[in-house]
């Protein structure tokens, strides 16, 4: 039998010198492998006598252990070295400016949506929807829009097919849902209702398809100077001037008695269109008191609850705003009008963290 501290020596050596664990692999078989030195080692004892077998067998098996032993240890050292060069070849430098990739935006008319309800929120009014496929009566009828009114014509209105007196359409505004509310409540009503209408216009500053927000509150006190108050304070709060001038002017709408468009004040001179103080005025909203009729058509007393409404178009307060010349942009698609007219998704509108100036 060959010296056993000799061949220890040996073979711990080639353990510390295997450089990965592939080499490591090839030391164990060499050693502790079916033809491995220390095995054909322990195959002689066979032919020893028994005190001599004993000693040998005792000083085999140590050895043994202390080369399964190396082979363990040096096996952990050289798997945590082959897990380090891989992180560090996998890290990724935090460092480093980010890859310059380009982000979404808001819509401007989700933003100014976003600016309305902000505002209005303040005033204690909450946010009502509806369906834009509408019947006829909480369309136009329960509106006490007459049958010879304008907005009834195919050539204005999109209708579905179907019997004339009971057909479909896509509402021509947020009115109906007004009507729904009001039906619903049968009492006190302080909504706002955004969404997009359907009217049959394509134009610089009409579409097929736009938004409008309309505003409803129904009481058994207010009156026309609530209704004053209100806007004037949303037209200052949205377009950030605080004494912006305002004027109603007297105007007729079937919803409402009295009625009246409310102008804001701006100027042109110079061929410069400016909102603010001036020497001209401009159109922004349509609005008046509920008309009793409205009110008897939705199962409301109108000798004991009276209110006011109001409506504008979103793409017409956000064009004034932004100074986006042509309503036919807001729906081409251009990427490059949406990263030049649009917002970030941080810049939520609210009245403790500002509006959109």
């Amino acid at each position: 039998m060959e010296d056993i501290e000799t061949l220890k020596a040996e073979i711990l050596a080639s353990v510390a010198g295997a450089e990965n664990l592939a080499a490591l692999e090839e030391v164990r078989i060499a050693v502790l492998g079916k033809k491995g030195r220390l095995t054909a080692l322990m195959k002689t004892l066979g032919a020893m006598g028994p005190e001599e077998r004993k000693a040998a067998g005792q000083a085999l098996n140590v050895l043994k252990n202390e080369i399964a032993g190396a082979l363990d240890a040096r096996k952990e050292t050289l798997a945590r070295a082959a897990l380090e060069e891989r992180l560090m070849a996998e890290a990724i430098d935090v460092t480093l400016p980010p890859r310059p990739e380009r982000q979404g935006s808001v819509h401007p008319i989700s933003q100014t949506i976003d600016e309305v309800v902000a505002i209005f929120g303040e005033m204690g009014f909450t946010v009502a929807e509806g369906p834009e496929i509408e019947d006829d009566w909480h369309n136009f009828t329960a509106l006490n829009i007459p049958l010879d009114h304008p907005a009834r014509q195919e050539l204005d209105t999109f209708y579905f097919a179907g019997p004339v007196e009971d057909r479909k359409v896509l509402r021509t505004h947020t009115s109906p849902v007004q009507i729904r509310t009001m039906v619903e409540t049968k009492g006190p009503v302080r909504i706002i209702v955004p969404g997009r209408t359907y009217r049959c216009d394509y134009d610089a500053t009409h579409s097929p398809m736009f938004h409008q927000v309309e505003g409803l509150l129904i009481d058994k006190t207010t009156h026309m100077g609530h209704l004053k108050g209100c806007l004037t304070d949303f037209c200052r709060a949205y377009f950030g001037i605080d004494d912006l001038p305002a004027r109603f002017r007297p105007s007729y709408f079937p919803f409402t008695e009295p009625s009246a468009e409310m102008d804001i004040g701006c100027t042109r001179a110079g061929g410069e269109f400016k909102i603010g103080h001036g020497d001209d005025w401009m159109e922004i909203l349509g609005c008046g008191m509920v008309n009793p009729k409205v009110l008897e058509n939705c199962g409301i007393d109108p000798d004991v609850y009276q209110g006011f409404a109001f409506g504008m178009g979103l793409e017409r307060i956000a064009m004034l705003k932004y100074g986006i010349p042509d309503l036919r942009t807001f729906y081409e698609s251009d990427l490059r009008w949406l990263r030049h007219y649009g917002f970030s998704a941080l810049d939520a509108p609210s009245m403790v963290g500002g509006l959109t100036r």
